[in-house]
């Protein structure tokens, strides 16, 4: 179907986790949530140029010189392509985010800044030490 509707604020509360919600060749898009507040991911850059739009919650986004930008339900963030950043739930309930990037998602690279490698050539061990926003320490 080339048109489909989505009710967002639904499925994040039924999955509670990532999901795409569109992928093709040109453009994909997913859904981020961050259930509890303190959930956060590492610090990290993609290949691509992004943008997040805060649906629910809080979220701080966090970046290399200690700087921080503090997004609520309506804000949207566009990011460049290799610049570093960790996203962080600083609300007092779930975060739901919308992330978009032009291309396939098969081809965006996540890439640790601690480790300066991709998520997808981490070993278990590596993935393990920095999950959920922990560092290398």
């Amino acid at each position: 179907m080339p048109i489909e509707i989505y009710n967002l604020v639904e499925m994040a509360h039924q999955d509670k986790k990532r999901k795409r919600i569109f992928n093709t060749q040109r453009f994909h898009s997913w859904l981020h949530v961050y259930p509890k507040p303190g959930d956060k991911d590492d610090m990290h850059c993609h290949n691509a140029d992004q943008t997040f739009y805060v649906i629910e919650g809080e979220c701080t986004m966090h970046f290399l010189d200690g700087g921080k930008a503090v997004l609520k339900p309506g804000m949207a963030a566009t990011i460049t392509g290799g610049s570093f950043y960790q996203l962080e739930n600083t609300g007092s309930d779930a975060m739901v985010l919308m992330g978009n990037r032009s291309g396939p998602s098969e081809d965006i690279k996540h890439i640790n800044y601690e480790l300066r490698k991709d998520l997808k050539e981490l070993s278990s061990e590596e993935r393990t030490r920095i999950q959920h926003g922990g560092g290398l320490r």
